[in-house]
């Protein structure tokens, strides 16, 4: 493990049980790969009804691309905001989160970026098999904008 989870939450602006990510396991200019159990936390902020729908995976895909996004630029002195402005050719091989064993494996690969904006290729895993899958595409705030 490269970062836990406190080191994360210094680098998103999500806090609490909002903050989905518990470890960065690698983590290079193109690529990261986070683990978390936290699809198995009864206290999980997105549970509806007691289930974790695997339309969650894309927040999880999404703070990946977050930590990543901070990671690149480390002379931020603060956590920056962000948007996730578009989700395409996601598919889901699950219909829940909150019933698969284990840790989910979050791999995020930059297929587009810059300073404001980036494209993100991204898979959300269980040990056993992908569980969602697709592309996702963030607005950075970029701290000139306030």
């Amino acid at each position: 493990m490269i970062l836990d989870g406190d080191a994360i939450r210094g680098l998103v602006p999500h806090r609490g049980e909002m903050c989905l990510l518990e470890s960065v396991e690698s983590w290079d200019r193109e690529a990261i790969v986070c683990t978390t159990t936290r699809h198995l936390a009864a206290h999980n902020p997105l549970r509806r009804g007691g289930r974790l729908s695997a339309v969650h995976a894309i927040e999880f895909a999404a703070q990946a691309a977050a930590v990543h996004a901070s990671l690149n630029t480390p002379t931020t002195p603060q956590p920056r905001g962000g948007l996730l402005v578009s989700v395409r050719h996601c598919t889901f091989h699950c219909d829940s989160l909150d019933d698969i064993p284990g840790p989910l494996r979050i791999e995020m690969r930059l297929a587009a970026g810059g300073a404001a904006f980036a494209t993100y290729d991204f898979s959300v895993a269980s040990p056993a098999r992908v569980l969602a899958e697709g592309r996702l595409g963030l607005l950075v705030e970029t701290g000139s904008s306030r």
